[in-house]
């Protein structure tokens, strides 16, 4: 007997579980279908547990360093077993409330693998699901409306697949019960910094290897120097411009060794571990995509139109399958755009340079926006400032004086179109600045707001201030 719904969505991820949430405030009857737990990868695999063990790395680097802050301590062990306990732990308390806002809202999970599949008995439609459950029978569920959110995994590299031992991705990285003494991390973007930065912090040594020019490619150029020059103080290697000759990998009875190309040599480098983070790769194979007239781009994500809409208008698309801005807070926003174009209401998009971006180093970074370079190439007419946290007293109060605020603006219009930050609690700060983003501010309105003293926020006051040669406290 299939299972007939107004909305079925195919992936309980973040992105999956806040649209179905949504659909049934809006008294749809909606269906999710999960082949693994609800919450997906930013709960169980991602955002939560890698930002889990980023705080107690951060800890136990401020410990070690407590004698800066007046306070000896005689000794300071890392119980790693414990670190991974805690995280658990965090997972287990946050898949609870997901399960909980399930029953709230009425919203029917079924736990199995689904496929898309076409005109049937079952509806005239392409858009039913043909769900294998997890106890090996089969379910056919029926929407009316169907939201594809099957989400990303991480992207291998020929001759490194990942065997959980000695190449990792950051899937094993994350249940690693003994910390390795070296790591080798391939990839210098997002996942492989905060890696990095997490490893180290635990002791682990750390080389990192990137084949653009930059860490952080996508990001500002003096936002990426600025990461790396901390990156190296702490003592982590960074190189750059460098391709990892995967066909020369080998273990041994010491670690695993590899070649990497440095210009016009090649070196040998050699580690304990290697995790290759080079990327994410969209979960669209094997769910029927064939059986639909929904199109893939060429990097191979679902193609969707500003309300998430497929080719197969009743079928939207939201999160890592469709490419983008990969981030679970995007995908949240994504599953509202859908569903209010699914429901009738006046339906909002939303642009990609309003969607903060940020990677939990030490120090973390985060940007929204266009960086400077970016609007340049758009042929924007740009003016900017920027601000060292070290010019602000409750940086210098919590001994965390390093990095910077920049804020560019567009020189004819004088919006605001992008502000980057590295330094401490980036990662909050950026709020201020998506906001302004939103509210299309302006450097001068900005500048007209009180922000409290002492604190980290008057970073961007004191920015808004100085591009236009105002700035008090420079």
């Amino acid at each position: 007997m299939a299972i007939h719904c107004d909305v079925a969505v195919l992936g309980g991820g973040t992105g999956g579980y806040i649209a179905a949430i949504r659909a049934a405030q809006a008294g749809k009857q909606v269906v999710i279908i999960e082949q693994d737990k609800l919450g997906g990868t930013c709960l169980h695999r991602g955002c939560i547990p890698s930002k889990a063990l980023l705080r107690s790395a951060e800890l136990y680097a401020q410990m070690k360093n407590s004698e800066d802050y007046g306070i000896a301590s005689s000794e300071v062990t890392l119980l790693y077993p414990k670190v991974q306990q805690r995280k658990q732990a965090i997972v287990d308390q946050l898949h609870k409330g997901v399960q909980a806002l399930m029953r709230k809202n009425k919203i029917q999970v079924i736990e199995g693998r689904g496929r898309v599949i076409g005109p049937s008995i079952f509806s005239p439609k392409s858009g039913a699901v043909a769900v294998e459950l997890n106890n090996d029978e089969m379910e056919t569920v029926v929407p009316a409306n169907l939201i594809i959110a099957t989400g990303s995994r991480p992207r291998t590299l020929a001759g490194l697949q990942p065997d959980g031992v000695s190449v990792l991705s950051s899937d094993e990285a994350l249940t690693l019960e003994e910390l390795p003494a070296s790591i080798l991390i391939v990839g210098g973007g997002v996942i492989g910094v905060e890696w990095a930065s997490l490893l180290q912090d635990f002791g682990v040594r750390v080389t990192l290897v990137e084949a653009a020019d930059q860490l952080l490619p996508s990001e500002d150029g003096e936002i990426s120097r600025e990461l790396r020059k901390h990156l190296e103080r702490r003592g982590i290697t960074v190189m750059t411009g460098v391709k990892v000759l995967a066909d020369t990998y080998e273990t041994t009875k010491q670690g695993i060794q590899i070649s990497v190309q440095n210009g016009e040599k090649n070196e040998r480098l050699e580690a304990d571990k290697i995790l290759v983070s080079i990327g994410r790769q969209a979960n669209v194979e094997n769910i029927g995509l064939e059986n639909t007239d929904i199109a893939l781009t060429k990097e191979g994500y679902i193609r969707v139109n500003e309300h998430m809409q497929t080719m197969e208008p009743h079928i939207y698309a939201i999160g890592d399958c469709i490419g983008g801005l990969q981030l679970a807070h995007a995908a949240s926003h994504e599953g509202l755009i859908a569903v209010g174009h699914m429901i009738g209401e006046t339906s909002h998009t939303y642009a990609e340079s309003q969607v903060p971006r940020c990677v939990y180093t030490r120090p973390e970074v985060a940007s929204v926006g266009y960086t400077e370079q970016d609007a340049k190439k758009k042929g924007r007419n740009t003016k900017t400032a920027k601000v060292p946290f070290a010019a602000i007293g409750k940086a210098l109060v919590q001994g965390e004086k390093e990095g910077f605020l920049k804020l560019v603006a567009d020189a004819d219009t004088d919006d605001l179109i992008g502000v980057q930050i590295i330094g401490a609690h980036a990662t909050e700060l950026i709020a201020q600045a998506a906001l302004a983003q939103l509210l299309d501010a302006t450097p001068w309105e900005i500048g007209q707001a009180v922000f409290a003293h002492p604190s980290l926020s008057e970073i961007f006051g004191e920015a808004a201030l100085a591009i236009d040669g105002r700035a008090l406290n420079l």
